[in-house]
């Protein structure tokens, strides 16, 4: 639940109600009738106007402005990727690897024997 006073934009129309999408808005009150689909009364100061909505409909400004960011630095990575012809960067940008996979945890250590991987897999199957 949003707090009261939350800066907030109009992301969709789910009850067609005409709402002004992509505007911005201000959460005024709570909407307590339990049988509502209406969340929050919302103003909107460019329509000069309250409207009820749902949570479905309203967004954080600072979460879109977020997403915006992640966008166009996932888009900035993939010109640089193709301009410098780095096909790793590419591979690993279009996949969704956010990291590089993280190395085993066993390299430098000697390999177990069979039974001591079998009293290793016991013991930890006991806690």
């Amino acid at each position: 639940m949003l707090q009261l006073g939350t800066k907030v934009v109009i992301v969709a129309d789910q009850y067609e109600q005409n709402l002004p999408i992509g505007e911005h808005g201000y959460i005024i009150a709570y909407d307590r009738n339990a049988d509502n689909v209406f969340d929050y009364v919302l103003r909107v100061p460019s329509a000069n106007r309250n409207f009820l909505i749902p949570d479905e409909d309203v967004e954080l400004e600072e979460v879109l402005i977020q997403d915006e960011v992640d966008r166009i630095e996932r888009e900035a990575l993939i010109d640089f990727a193709l301009a410098t012809h780095n096909e790793e960067l590419f591979k690993r940008i279009m996949n969704g690897e956010n990291e590089i996979e993280p190395e085993p945890e066993n390299t430098g250590k000697e390999p177990l024997s069979p039974a001591d991987f079998i009293r290793q897999v016991n013991l930890k199957a006991w806690i």
